[in-house]
């Protein structure tokens, strides 16, 4: 498989897509007034603390407080996340039970913490007090004491020789992670990366010892660095990004600790815009729609509500050439594939249902269970896949960091408020008409004015001039209709004939 990174700089946004076989899979986008903050520590001031819930909110400088479960409170344990990941650390993990929060932290506290996940719709960020540093190789823990090798180096050997290698060079009261980057790496080029993740250690705890919260610590890299770090791995052909003076920053940022891979990082030297010469920019105009065409006719639809993310399987115009439980399996397979990149690429975290087509046969099911699982490994986010039910439904966690794609490019309809509806012009006229009777019913007002959007205005003139006029004569009333483009397609004001009056106000 070819996998490409390009990278769209501009001095107010920054674009990184990832592309496998020439197909967009994951978008990473950061802007000049909303940097990543994920991976930031900051020296925080507890603001309260919540019992029922076992957290606290951290006042860290941000517009909203940050959320700090008791969990993520520093106690000795290890983040899974960034272990191995063996069962028995996992298990012991889940079945810790934890002090009471309020026994481990006091209102006005001051508390190191680092970002885990950005602020989301409505919640703050979550934050924890087990810190971890990364490196290109390696995460620095401090701390704590454990020397560990991530699991997707599975070669027994190679996880003998790098935990030997991290022993001898380990820092005292920190742990040592190896990242799945680090196999294959010689002793010298894991200890460099060791050390420096230990200068940044030190440097961090001086900054602390002099700072006054709410302060910002530490930032992590920024995104184009970011990707180089984590994102840049031997599988990668090749980096390619269209400003020179960011070409040159990278190419020395990777001669520091990774040669052999500064020739794969190259500069756009055509006159098209680099997300256009590689197809990019339409792909992404694609992440914003409901509803996504298969190869064969099928499609998916995609609805984000507040509480989950239900994705919905359809065979659409794909007949088949078979049985139909041949085509149902062909079309599930198809969307499965599908599904795991929109995934990836809309980056959507949380619980998240899908609706398969339903299929008889428990081998199918099957079938299209091992294809979505087997699709999801070339998820870097972290998922959990319950099994395929009978009515051909799976359910799943992906880890959330940061918003989707949806959000972030997005704002909530100001219509509808985010619903996706809006009352229909009928229902609308319906209103209007029930005012018209509550006023005449009053005896007050012989002349009233309705002012209005301008679509509902023609709708009122063009469908229901008739029923307005008929509901006016019988409760004596002139009425007028006025056009307001200023009027939300809700909205409407009732006023007297002069206007200094807002009749709609007074009768409510």
């Amino acid at each position: 498989m070819k996998k490409e990174i390009v990278i769209n700089y501009t001095p107010r946004e920054v674009r990184i897509a990832i592309l496998e076989d020439g197909e967009l899979v994951e978008l990473l986008i950061e802007r000049e007034d909303s940097r990543r903050i994920v991976g930031d520590i900051y020296l925080g001031r507890i603001s309260a603390i919540i019992p029922g819930i076992q957290a606290a909110f951290v006042d860290i400088g941000q517009e909203k407080a940050a959320f700090l479960h008791v969990s993520d409170v520093a106690t000795g344990s290890i983040d899974p996340d960034l272990l191995e990941d063996e069962d028995r650390f996992i298990n012991n993990r889940r079945r810790k039970e934890f002090p009471p929060i309020e026994n481990l932290l006091k209102k006005g506290q001051e508390i190191l913490v680092q970002v885990r996940k950005e602020a989301i719709g409505t919640k703050g960020p979550r934050i924890t007090s087990q810190l971890s540093l990364p490196g290109r190789y390696a995460v620095l823990m401090p701390n704590l004491d454990h020397v560990g090798v991530s699991k997707k180096i599975d070669n027994r050997r190679e996880r003998r020789r790098l935990r030997d290698i991290v022993r001898k060079y380990r820092p005292d009261g920190s742990a040592i992670i190896v990242r799945t980057a680090g196999s294959g790496v010689n002793a010298d080029q894991l200890r460099d990366d060791i050390k420096y993740l230990e200068k940044l250690w030190n440097e961090i705890k001086v900054k602390y010892e002099r700072a006054v919260p709410p302060v910002l610590i530490h930032a992590d890299v920024e995104i184009t660095i970011f990707a180089l770090r984590d994102l840049f791995t031997e599988d990668v052909n090749q980096i390619i990004i269209d400003n020179k003076d960011e070409h040159e920053r990278l190419r020395d940022y990777l001669k520091s600790f990774a040669s052999h891979l500064v020739s794969r990082v190259k500069l756009y030297r055509e006159k098209s815009p680099i997300f256009d010469h590689f197809n990019i920019e339409s792909g992404i105009e694609k992440t914003l729609e409901r509803k996504i065409w298969l190869r064969k006719g099928g499609y998916i639809v995609i609805e984000h509500t507040e509480a989950l993310v239900s994705i919905d399987v359809n065979t659409g115009r794909f007949i088949g050439k078979k049985d139909q439980e041949q085509t149902i399996l062909e079309a599930n397979l198809i969307a499965a594939r599908e599904i795991s990149r929109q995934l990836r690429l809309r980056d959507i975290g949380g619980i998240i249902v899908i609706d398969f087509i339903d299929m008889e046969k428990e081998e199918n099911r099957r079938k299209v269970y091992n294809a979505f699982r087997s699709a999801m490994r070339k998820d870097r986010a972290r998922a959990r896949i319950s099994m395929i039910s009978e009515l051909g439904l799976i359910e799943l966690s992906r880890k959330r960091v940061r918003p989707s794609l949806l959000h972030y490019y997005s704002d909530e309809c100001p219509y509808c408020n985010g619903s996706g509806k809006v009352l229909s012009l009928e229902s609308m006229a319906m209103k209007i008409e029930h005012w018209i009777r509550r006023i005449g019913s009053m005896k007050k007002e012989r002349w009233i004015q309705f002012r209005v959007n301008p679509l509902m205005g023609i709708y009122l003139r063009e469908e229901r001039e008739e029923n307005i006029q008929e509901l006016a004569d019988l409760n004596r009333l002139q009425v007028e209709i006025v056009d307001d483009p200023r009027m939300h397609r809700e909205e409407f004001e009732i006023t007297s004939r002069d206007g200094s009056r807002n009749l709609k106000a007074e009768f409510e």
